[in-house]
């Protein structure tokens, strides 16, 4: 991820920040060179009131400095890592969904919460720190050139191999860094994967062998950890070592040379001093590019989650379509394979939905009937072929038309942690009290609903728990009609609906599809009978469009079908509920 345009949007701030951390070293910069001039005073006899006070001015100006950094640097990766966080999720929110799908979510998660955090200390703290910091050093030096360039000799040559050992710990730190990162993001899709299954856990007494599995993986984060913080724990003592070796030979050379005259007390204070202060903005130096190696690798995993390819499409909006040739949605000779397979999941599918009524599509498993749906809500994109809306090229539409025209139920309709207003209202946040009264009617929950504790504000669990199954499917179709969609597509909308439920829902159907074009995938035979049109699917092609009678005269495949499932019921029994599909 390319963070610098993000950064140059906060230069001001970070110019503040930089100014008053380099504006705190120069008064560091000045105390030693006060405090000699105390010594010097004392020494001769005179008054140390004028430098004493310049030294607490010294102190306190260069406190007040450093606390202003400290805020100013402070809010700004606050301010960056908000804007980072803000860019992303809008780079995931609109990524194509087979790129997205790739990703694990604990993964996903991982990277925008961790990492933003990380990239915030790189690009804010540890970079501004790593500024004042060698700032701070060539200042530090350059004083202690001018008081005496032999002990500056030896003191360079004391830090100087310490110095050597935290930049080779520093380069090892972002390697052991970047296995930190992805061990940990490991984790994180381990618990996701186990927390979105935990139903299945329990029934399958897995929870040991689950325990055990986030136990190696955790323990595979933290070794890599300790590899990290070992190697970051050596930079600190490399650095002191080598300042303690040249304040000893500093101290002994230094005063032998004041015994014999060659050196000034006050000078020699005022080195050992400048030497003090020498240690912890290098220390500092080099435990920043540490954090800046941790960083680094965090943003170049940020980069890759931002890469998500985007969907495409014209971002103005348009006007609603209006219907050509009286069909909603039509297919001309649409073909698609999904990345990885090594078949067509659709192969030149062609027919027509009218605008009006109730389309139905029948298949064995794997026929393609749930692709249709994905083209046409363009969560994928055709490889040949067209997806018409109303006569328009689905494909040149902006997306927000193609979706506001059509109304999906996904076969396991999935309801969010929240109210139950909340997830009725999802797709259209504006709906009105009367609106939500009369979808919750149509799907017939109203009384469901009021019998709630808290009616349409009782918060459900994850995936609608607190809810029966059913009741959890009829409130994601009231949720797809809210917004009052032109297409509605039903996606085995009754599979998990008992027979009396299901005929409710048949109902509703029926009622919604006198206005506008409803395409379900058909589960049960009695919306198969009752609908309007029928469309067979066979390996990827479409095998026979027609209604059920007519189907199941000239049909082999539909008539097997039938035969396969209802041996025992009757040819005409409009009312039938068993399972339709075969397998």
């Amino acid at each position: 991820m390319n963070v610098w345009p993000i950064l140059r949007s906060h230069r001001k701030r970070l110019a503040t920040g930089l100014a008053l951390g380099l504006s705190a070293a120069c008064v560091s910069l000045l105390q030693p060179l006060v405090i000699g001039r105390i010594i010097e005073a004392v020494s001769s006899g005179g008054s140390p009131g004028g430098p004493v006070l310049l030294a607490a001015a010294l102190f306190a100006t260069g406190a007040l400095l450093s606390g202003l950094h400290g805020y100013t640097m402070g809010t700004l990766g606050e301010n960056l890592v908000f804007d980072i966080r803000r860019v992303l999720a809008r780079r995931v929110l609109r990524a194509r969904l087979p790129d997205f799908q790739r990703w694990a979510q604990g993964d996903l998660l991982n990277r925008m919460v961790t990492d933003t955090s990380m990239a915030r200390v790189t690009m804010s703290s540890a970079l501004a720190q790593v500024t004042s910091s060698v700032f701070s050093v060539l200042g530090c030096l350059t004083l202690m050139a001018l008081i005496d360039l032999r002990l500056l000799g030896v003191t360079v040559g004391c830090l100087g191999a310490a110095s050597l050992v935290s930049v080779v710990l520093a380069r090892r730190i972002r390697k052991q860094a970047v296995a930190n990162r992805t061990d940990t993001s490991r984790y994180a899709t381990a618990v996701a994967r186990v927390l979105g299954s935990m139903s299945t856990v329990k029934s399958s007494c897995a929870e040991a062998r689950e325990a055990e599995t986030l136990d190696g993986l955790a323990g595979r984060a933290r070794r890599s950890g300790i590899r990290v913080s070992v190697l970051s724990a050596g930079l600190g003592p490399a650095i002191n070592v080598g300042s303690q070796i040249a304040l000893t030979v500093v101290v002994a050379w230094g005063m032998a040379r004041v015994a014999t005259g060659d050196l000034s007390l006050s000078a020699l204070t005022a080195f050992v001093m400048y030497l003090f202060y020498l240690v912890s903005p290098l220390l500092a130096t080099f435990t920043s590019i540490g954090r800046l190696q941790q960083g680094r690798a965090a943003i170049d995993r940020l980069g890759e989650l931002a890469d998500l390819p985007q969907e495409s499409g014209p971002p103005a909006p348009a006007t609603r379509a209006q219907p050509r040739s009286g069909q909603a949605v039509e297919f001309e000779r649409v073909s698609f394979r999904y990345d990885g397979s090594g078949r067509n999941a659709l192969h030149e599918v062609s027919f027509g939905v009218p605008a009006h009524g109730l389309t139905a599509i029948v298949g064995p498993s794997g026929a393609g009937k749930s692709t249709l749906f994905r083209l046409v809500e363009r969560f994928y994109e055709p490889d040949s072929g067209r997806v018409l809306l109303y006569g328009a090229d689905a494909a040149s539409m902006p997306l927000n038309q193609v979706r506001r025209l059509t109304g999906h139920v996904e076969q396991d309709h999935p309801l969010m942690r929240g109210s139950v207003r909340d997830n009725l209202i999802y797709a259209c946040p504006s709906a009105g009290e009367d609106d939500i009264a009369e979808a919750l009617r149509l799907v017939r929950l109203d009384q469901a609903v009021e019998s709630l504790p808290e009616r349409l504000d009782t918060v459900l669990g994850e995936r609608g728990h607190g809810l029966s199954g059913g009741e959890q499917q009829r409130l994601a179709v009231a949720r797809a009609l809210l917004p009052r969609p032109s297409v509605v597509l039903l996606d085995e909308a009754s599979a998990n609906l008992d027979a009396d439920t299901e005929a409710e829902l048949r109902g509703v159907v029926a009622s919604i599809a006198r206005d506008r074009a409803v395409v379900t995938i058909a589960h049960r035979l009695s919306t198969v009978v009752e609908a309007d049109q029928i469309v067979v699917m066979e390996a990827g092609r479409v095998r026979a469009v027609g209604t059920h009678p007519d189907l199941i005269r000239r049909d082999d495949l539909y008539r097997r079908l039938v035969v396969r499932q209802f041996a025992s019921v009757p040819e005409d029994h409009a009312l039938a509920t068993q399972p339709f599909e075969a397998g």
